[in-house]
């Protein structure tokens, strides 16, 4: 059965998350932008074996910690979309930017597309492939469990900026539209920042992409 913490990590609190499984305590990494120490002090402290670092997007702050936590366990890098390998290349201009003293430049090891999977234990998290925050980003979904990480693209009543360098608004409501709220009303989702909430409430409530937005 999957587990998950969500860590929130750097000055955007932004949520860094621990997924594993409970049967081979196998765990993974999504999102691990900073706080390196947080993260590693959970894994071990659960006594959990670290088997991948996962990336929805490669801003800083979902990113800047992966060379980092990847290197102090020895484990390959999964995501996002080769679309974001020029924000992966900006981190060494964004960490003076946004004074991430932390963030490093990395190499992923497999770049994720529509259709994937990626796997940890015995659980495998289906890939979907929702550009429009950043050109590259992918969401991640535990069928089982309902359950999905889904980075930038959506919030609870908001929905992801589009203003950064190769974002667009028309393409992100079309990844939430026709890719994420398709898989269910009942799923739940973890956010890139904030409280978690379900596709059935955004397509209800949410002013941005509801039912009633046109």
């Amino acid at each position: 059965m999957l587990q998950y913490k969500i860590i929130p990590v750097t000055p955007f609190q932004q949520n860094c998350t621990v997924f594993w499984c409970d049967e081979t305590k196998q765990a993974a990494v999504v999102d691990p932008g900073g706080d390196v120490e947080q993260v590693i002090a959970f894994i071990d402290g659960q006594g959990l074996t670290m088997a991948k670092v996962l990336l929805t997007h490669a801003h800083i702050d979902h990113a800047g910690a992966t060379k980092a936590l990847a290197t102090h366990y020895g484990v390959n890098v999964e995501g996002p979309h080769q679309e974001d390998k020029f924000w992966i290349d900006l981190i060494p201009m964004q960490k003076e930017r946004f004074g991430f003293a932390h963030a490093e430049a990395f190499d992923t090891d497999r770049w994720l597309n529509q259709g994937d999977t990626v796997s940890f234990g015995n659980i495998e998290l289906e890939v979907y492939f929702c550009p429009g925050h950043t050109p590259g980003h992918v969401v991640f979904y535990h069928r089982e469990s309902k359950l999905a990480q889904v980075g930038d693209v959506l919030f609870r009543g908001s929905i992801g900026r589009t203003d950064f360098p190769k974002g667009d608004h028309a393409t992100l409501i079309s990844s939430i539209r026709n890719n994420l709220f398709p898989l269910g009303d009942d799923v739940r989702f973890i956010p890139g920042h904030g409280p978690m909430s379900t596709f059935g409430e955004e397509r209800r409530t949410n002013p941005f992409v509801g039912d009633g937005v046109r």
